[in-house]
């Protein structure tokens, strides 16, 4: 470690009169616009992340990282012209690995021209070079942060690559270590605005989640390409709350609540592609395990002496496993057609083990102790060509088969047959435009959890498994449209719809209990804006203001009302507009931005949960490109003072007279009155943060 500082803290060759402002506009090639890796000299880049971040109009989107198995492409990055090997590295983890010294350029084009199934809209392909005489360079990332909550001195990852053969090796270490907290008062209110009564909490939650790696991939001189990647992972948290409650005319009461898991978790994937007949196949294989104890623990201690303590637990272990093969085999005919065929098969399981005790009846219950299992196969044919010299089509159909059983009492074995594909068409009128028009048929995944009975000991919120869910599917039209903006940058807009079937929610079980379920259907529609605006033709030289926002409506019909309502928990805004400013002839930049968001309610049948942030949250830095060799940035964050806001409805009715602190309290649901109503507000303070990164 002390010969990997020492190298590292040497001068970097980039010079301060080097670090002029250098135009980001790209250039036209072959339906490709085109980033040379020297137009971001003037960000003194480390890694190929820190190109890619400034890519006008570009955002990462990595798809759904939670799904099962592999499927087609969702994420909009690749490299070298390939997705991204493996489910335990997303585009963020992958290019964060790659020197900045690597790449020879950026290429933003059209997934639905690409011979991928899958893509479609802006993406980008990440251009490298493997210089076999270079040796072993790395790169390093330090970012601790200082806040009322604690200090996190943790938070950081580590890297190196080299030769190895006719290939090149990565190693790294990673911990996205965290220390968050908030504190603040809550007041407790009957349905009347009456005050029951008041608790002052301290809320804290800390994380270390270490991740070690390792990847080798490499080209024959047959071009034949072989990726294999490994890594495991720990994942620690922590959560505890600390309150003081007090009521007028009674007795103080002191609650602790606690929260604990101890994960690890590891994954093998490869890869092998190679030529065969007149196209190429691709064989792919993944393993994944995962062993995660839960711990959650509330209590109350009396200071009247006389009524004794009483508190619950419950504790949760589940282990999770995913085996994944599957087969690409891609090939061209005339015309420049291109045609595809994947088969893929996934086995995955949860095995479930629950208890639940406490003070009145310190008795372990089982509780939730199921094991589900499900086999999955998927066949997709695809199929794609130039309709014209501006008008591409892709197309993709095929089907899904999954059989899911669950052990216990209750258990049952189901499958499920389900078509899927999509037709994306892309349009190029001119060479500053790009259109592309996307219609999919979606089959979404079960989330195993909702099949297991859990509780929530904080709020008495208990859910019962269903063994009778199914999977929900989509009708997806999307239409995206990229305007280059010449000198001023660029700007792309989506607009969305989605038509759902069997969307998951909460539904009612018996006249006591609920669970998730199915409800027969919902729609969802939306548009997003991703825009970068640069200010050099103005005179402004250097300066850049990127803006992301997105606005979303959904509807679904109530099970237990049946009024028509927001989609739980669904998107409403978010937004994010920071600006940079890379000072011309020096070594500094400065720049700050904003961001905020909404998400529609939470509701169970017997409660609604409305969380809301007080202020957008704002931050500002600077940054010095060249201190001993290293860039640092400095983070000034939550300069007005954001504080989050949460309001739980409880319904049902409450027992006896106000200021009685032995009120019972009678469980309703969302047809009926208030019981009463928790309103919270709590604060976090500002954020200071330092960045160090290097390359050696």
């Amino acid at each position: 470690m002390i010969s990997v500082i020492a190298i590292s803290i040497l001068p970097q060759t980039v010079l301060a009169q080097e670090l002029v402002a250098t135009n980001l506009q790209p250039r036209s090639e072959n339906d490709r616009q085109i980033y040379d890796a020297e137009q971001f000299k003037r960000f003194n880049p480390r890694t190929a992340l820190d190109m890619v971040g400034q890519v006008p109009g570009f955002t990462i989107d990595t798809g759904d990282t939670d799904e099962r198995g592999l499927g087609q492409a969702d994420e909009n990055v690749l490299i070298n012209g390939q997705r991204i090997s493996g489910k335990n590295i997303d585009a963020f983890i992958a290019l964060r690995r790659i020197s900045a010294d690597s790449v020879v350029r950026i290429e933003i084009v059209d997934g639905a021209t690409l011979s991928i199934s899958g893509l479609s809209g802006q993406v980008l392909n990440l251009v490298t070079k493997v210089d076999e005489n270079k040796g072993i360079s790395g790169n390093f990332r330090w970012r601790p942060q200082w806040r009322r909550a604690g200090n996190n001195w943790f938070a950081g990852d580590a890297s190196i690559t080299g030769p190895l053969g006719k290939g090149e090796f990565t190693l790294s270490i990673e911990n996205d270590a965290f220390r968050n907290g908030v504190d603040g008062p809550e007041q407790v209110i009957d349905r009347f605005g009456n005050l029951l009564f008041e608790r002052d909490e301290i809320a804290r939650v800390r994380g270390d989640r270490p991740k070690f790696s390792a990847a080798y991939a490499s080209t024959s001189d047959a071009g034949s390409v072989f990726n294999l990647n490994a890594s495991y992972g720990l994942n620690h948290f922590t959560e505890s709350v600390d309150t003081l409650r007090t009521q007028s005319g009674q007795p103080d009461i002191f609650e602790f609540y606690s929260s604990r898991e101890r994960e690890w978790n590891a994954e093998i994937s490869g890869d092998y592609e190679f030529a065969l007949g007149g196209g190429r196949l691709k064989l792919v294989g993944l393993q994944r395990l995962e062993h995660s104890p839960f711990n959650n623990f509330f209590g109350q201690t009396f200071t009247d002496g006389i009524t004794p303590a009483n508190g619950s637990q419950f504790d949760q272990t589940v282990d999770e496993g995913e085996s994944v093969v599957r087969a690409e085999y891609n090939w061209k005919t005339g015309g420049g057609t291109d045609w595809g065929i994947s088969l893929e098969g996934a086995y995955n399981f949860l095995e479930n083990e629950g208890s639940f005790s406490s003070f009145a009846n310190p008795v372990v219950t089982p509780l939730g102790n199921t094991k589900v299992t499900e086999y999955r196969g998927e066949l997709i044919g695809s199929y794609g060509r130039p309709l014209s010299e501006q008008l591409t089509l892709q197309a993709t159909l095929g089907g899904e088969y999954s059989k899911i059983s669950q052990s216990g009492a209750r258990g049952q074995t189901r499958s499920f047959i389900r078509p899927k594909g999509s037709v994306s068409l892309s349009w190029k009128p001119q060479d500053d435009l790009d259109v592309s028009l996307k219609l999919e048929r979606k089959v979404g995944q079960l989330n195993f959890f909702d099949f297991v009975e859990s509780v929530d000991v904080a709020n008495n919120a208990n859910n019962a498994g269903n063994p009778g869910l199914v999977p929900p599917q989509t009708w997806r039209a999307e239409l995206e449209a990229t305007q280059k903006l010449g000198p001023w940058g660029s700007m792309t807009v989506n607009i969305y719809g989605e038509k759902i079937t069997d969307i998951v929610d909460s539904i009612p079980i018996t006249a006591t209990t609920e669970a998730r379920g199915n409800l027969p259907k919902a729609t969802r529609y939306g548009v997003s804006l991703t825009s970068s605006i640069l200010f050099d033709s103005i005179g402004w030289t250097g300066a850049k203001l990127d803006i992301q926002g997105e606005v979303r409506k959904s509807s679904v019909r109530d099970p237990l009302l049946g009024n028509f309502r927001r989609t739980n928990d669904d998107k409403i805004f978010t937004y994010e507009i920071s600006l940079r400013h890379d000072i011309p002839n020096s070594d500094w930049a400065w720049g700050g931005g904003a961001e905020d968001f909404r998400f529609s309610n939470f509701l169970r049948l017997d409660q609604i949960n409305n969380f809301k942030t007080g202020a957008p949250y704002t931050w500002i830095f600077v940054e010095h490109k060249d201190v001993l060799g290293l860039t640092v940035k400095a983070d000034l964050g939550n300069l007005l003072g954001r504080s989050e806001n949460f309001t739980r409805t409880v319904y049902g009715q409450l027992l006896g007279q106000p200021g009685d602190a032995s009120r019972g309290f009678i469980p309703g649901r969302r047809d009926g009155p208030i019981g009463f109503i928790e309103d919270r507000s709590r604060d976090f303070g500002l954020i200071y943060r330092i960045t160090v990164s290097g390359s050696f």
